[in-house]
């Protein structure tokens, strides 16, 4: 297995969406979920977990498998809907991006 991340560089893809009354946000390579009230809300603790997450691994030496896990088959199955077909399913999604690793730790 060929790994992309590493502590210092790469990048997350990640997912903000609504499914009934709740927002949820995802990191995809790290499988990370946050829930919110809104969308920002979610946005502003995944980005705060991922921080988090990156540096413990780094500090903690831990392989950069951690850092480049499976993406669970649902939130990648998210990741390839576009935003207007989603909400046939009940779900709204608010955003999809991929963030470089270097603009967030």
């Amino acid at each position: 297995m060929s790994f992309l991340n590493t502590p210092y560089s790469g990048s997350v893809r990640n997912v903000i969406f609504k499914e009934n009354d709740e927002w949820f946000g995802v990191a995809l390579e790290f499988n990370i979920v946050e829930t919110g009230d809104s969308p920002q809300e979610v946005m502003m603790l995944l980005d705060e977990a991922i921080k988090g997450y990156v540096e413990s691994a780094d500090k903690s030496k831990l392989s950069i498998a951690v850092l480049n896990q499976s993406v669970d088959p649902e939130y990648e199955a998210l990741w390839k809907t576009e935003p207007s077909e989603s909400e046939k399913e009940g779900i709204q999604i608010y955003s999809q991006a991929t963030q470089p690793l270097e603009a967030l730790v």
